[in-house]
C-alpha cells in the first residue's frame, strides 16, 4: 500500500468512526454540539494517521488505538476553530467551507473549539485494553497537554499573533513553527507509539522523523498561502502577507523557503529510514513537501 492508498483508507476510518466519539446534538447545548459537529467534518486526518500508523509499527492494531487518534483529530479542530475567530485570524472559510464562528457564530465557535479540547481529554482516558499498561495512557495524557498548553500549541499561537508586524528573525520563526504545528504532529507520532510500548531508543527516532515533518508541514503551508489560490486551499490565499505574519518566505523569500523546505525533507528522510517501517514514513514526508494544498 502507497502513502496516498494509506491516508485514504485512515481517513475514511475517521470519518465513519468519528461521530460516534461526540455527544449527540440534542438538548439544552444541541448548537454547541452542532458546531463540534461541524469542525469536525473534512480534513487529510495526517494526524490520526501518524498515530495509528505510529502503533502499527509496534504491533499495535488500530481498534485500541482509535480514541486516541480521534482525541488528536479534536484537538487540530479546536485550534483551527480559534485559529478562525475574529480575533486571531478572522478567516472566513476553513477545508472549502464557512468556518465555524460564520456557520454558527463567535461564542458558539469559541465554546465549541474548548469543548473538543476538553473531550480529547475524555477519549485519551477512556482506553481501556490489557495490552496497554495504565501508565503509558498516563504518560501519553501528560505529553499531549505539554504539547497543546503554553508551553507547545497555544504557546505557538500566542507567539504567532506578538510577532505579526514584526521584522522576521529565525528564532522566532522556529519557535512558532515548531509549537504552534510541529509539536502537535511529534505528540501524535509518539501518543502511537508509547500505546504500543516502543522502546525509548527507536521512539526518539520516531520524534526527530516527526519533529522534522512538523516543521515540514508549516514551511510548506506559508509556501502554499504565498502562491496557491482560494480554491486549493480552502481558505483565503495570501492571509499571511496581509495579516503581516511572520513566515519562511517573508524570512528567506519564496525561493529560500522552498529551498528549506527541501533541506528539511531530506533530514526527515534520514531520520525515517532508521524507523522499522520506513516507506510510508518517508512518503509521507515526500507528500507533505509536494502537496497543493
Amino acid at each position: 500500500m502507497d502513502i496516498r492508498e494509506a491516508l485514504a483508507a485512515t481517513q475514511q476510518l475517521i470519518d465513519d468512526r468519528i461521530e460516534g466519539f461526540l455527544p449527540e446534538p440534542v438538548g439544552h447545548a444541541q448548537r454547541l454540539l452542532a458546531a463540534m459537529r461541524y469542525a469536525c467534518v473534512g480534513g487529510k486526518r495526517v494526524r490520526a494517521f501518524i498515530t495509528l500508523h505510529a502503533a502499527e509499527m509496534f504491533g499495535l492494531d488500530a481498534e485500541p488505538v482509535l480514541p486516541a487518534a480521534i482525541a488528536i483529530e479534536f484537538t487540530h479542530a479546536a485550534s483551527l476553530i480559534h485559529d478562525d475567530l475574529p480575533c486571531i485570524d478572522d478567516s472566513p472559510l476553513r477545508r472549502g467551507v464557512p468556518s465555524c464562528h460564520i456557520e454558527f457564530d463567535e461564542h458558539t465557535a469559541l465554546l465549541a473549539g474548548a469543548a473538543l479540547f476538553v473531550r480529547s481529554y475524555e477519549l485519551f482516558t477512556s482506553i481501556r485494553d490489557e495490552r496497554i499498561p495504565a501508565t503509558a495512557i498516563v504518560r501519553v495524557v501528560c505529553e499531549f497537554a505539554q504539547a497543546t498548553g503554553a508551553q507547545g500549541l497555544i504557546g505557538g499561537e500566542a507567539a504567532d499573533i506578538e510577532a505579526e508586524n514584526t521584522e522576521p528573525d529565525a528564532d522566532t520563526l522556529k519557535f512558532i513553527h515548531t509549537n504552534k504545528t510541529g509539536r502537535l504532529i511529534a505528540a501524535s507520532a509518539r501518543t502511537g507509539a508509547i500505546l504500543a510500548g516502543a522502546e525509548d531508543g527507536v521512539l526518539r527516532t520516531l520524534t526527530e522523523y516527526a519533529n522534522h515533518l512538523g516543521l515540514l508541514f508549516q514551511i510548506t503551508d506559508d509556501i502554499l498561502d504565498a502562491t496557491a489560490s482560494d480554491e486549493q486551499l480552502g481558505k483565503p490565499a495570501g492571509a499571511d502577507q496581509s495579516s503581516a505574519k511572520m513566515t519562511y518566505p517573508a524570512l528567506l523569500g519564496l525561493e529560500g523557503a522552498i529551498h528549506r523546505a527541501r533541506q528539511v525533507a531530506t533530514m526527515a528522510t534520514a531520520a525515517a529510514e532508521q524507523l522499522p517501517t520506513p516507506d510510508l514514513w518517508i512518503g509521507l514526508a515526500d507528500l507533505v513537501l509536494n502537496r497543493d494544498k
